[in-house]
C-alpha cells in the first residue's frame, strides 16, 4: 500500500496521504511519495491544479514520532522538498489542501505550504510544539504570521493552543469551511474554477503573488512586468480576447 496515492482526472491531480492507521503522520515513505507526486504534477503539462488530502480521520498528525525515536528523523524530509517532501518545495502550479479532521503541528505546516485550503467545520489547526518543549521547524513559525497576522499567530505559536476552522477562516488562513464529508466536493469545485483560467497566466500570476510579503514593491513591479511579457508569448494570450469578442468560452491550450 502506497503511503502517498496519486491520481489524475482531467486537468486535476489528486495527491492523498495514505497512512490512516498512523493519522497520516509523516515518515520516509510519505516524504518520498509526496516528492514523487509533486514531480508528476510539475512535469505534466496537462495537469493545471492539484488537490492534497488525507485518508482516514485526520489530515496529518505531523512527524511520525516513532520514526524519530528510531533514529530515522532525517528520512522525514527530502533534499528538494524539506519536511514531508513539500514545505520547501519550489512549485509552479496551484495546490489546494482538502482537510478533513485535524491538521496539527507538521500537518498545519503542510497545509500552509499549499496555496489554498478547504476544510471541515470540525478541523483544528495549530502548532502545539511548545507544549512539548519543541520548536516548529517546517515553516509554520513564519508562514502562520503571514497567513493570519502577527498577534493571533504569536498567540497560537506561544500557547500551542489549536485554531478552530471557523477562526482560521475569519483570520484569512482558510478559503472555505464546509460540513464534514463535503470537503473534497468543495475542493474539486474550487480546482475546477482554477482550471477555467488560462494555466500559464495563472502560474505566472501565482509566481508574483507568493512573493508579496517577502520582497519590495520595486522588485514585484519588475516581476509583474516580466510575467506579463511571458504570458504575451503564449497562444492562450491571443485566445482570451478572441473568445471574449466571439462571446464563447475560451479553449486554453496551455501554450
Amino acid at each position: 500500500m502506497a503511503a502517498v496515492e496519486f491520481e489524475k482526472r482531467d486537468r486535476i491531480a489528486f495527491i492523498t496521504l495514505n497512512r490512516p492507521e498512523a493519522r497520516n503522520a509523516v515518515n520516509g515513505d510519505v516524504a518520498s511519495g509526496m516528492e514523487a507526486a509533486l514531480d508528476a504534477v510539475e512535469s505534466d503539462p496537462d495537469i493545471w491544479v492539484a488537490i492534497l488530502s488525507g485518508n482516514g480521520a485526520a489530515f496529518c498528525a505531523g512527524a511520525d514520532l516513532k520514526e524519530i525515536a528510531a533514529g530515522n528523523g532525517a528520512k522525514l524530509g527530502t533534499a528538494k522538498g524539506g519536511f514531508a517532501g513539500i514545505v520547501r518545495r519550489a512549485r509552479t502550479k496551484p495546490l489546494i489542501a482538502a482537510i478533513e479532521g485535524s491538521a496539527l503541528a507538521g500537518g498545519t505546516e503542510i497545509a500552509l505550504s499549499c496555496d489554498m485550503i478547504v476544510c471541515a467545520e470540525t478541523t483544528n489547526f495549530g502548532l502545539p510544539e511548545t507544549k512539548r518543549s519543541l520548536v516548529a521547524g517546517a515553516g509554520g513559525l513564519f508562514r502562520l504570521p503571514r497567513a493570519i497576522g502577527m498577534a493571533p499567530a504569536l498567540e497560537a505559536i506561544i500557547t500551542g493552543d489549536p485554531i478552530p476552522a471557523k477562526r482560521a477562516y475569519e483570520l484569512g488562513m482558510v478559503n472555505q469551511v464546509v460540513a464534514p464529508g463535503k470537503v473534497m466536493e468543495a475542493a474539486i469545485a474550487l480546482a475546477t474554477r482554477c482550471t477555467a483560467a488560462a494555466p500559464i497566466a495563472a502560474q505566472l500570476s501565482r509566481s508574483v503573488a507568493i512573493r508579496a510579503f517577502s520582497e519590495p514593491d520595486e522588485t514585484l513591479w519588475a516581476a509583474s512586468g516580466a510575467a506579463f511579457q511571458e504570458a504575451a508569448k503564449t497562444e492562450d494570450y491571443h485566445e482570451g480576447p478572441k473568445a471574449f469578442i466571439e462571446k464563447r468560452p475560451p479553449v486554453w491550450k496551455g501554450r
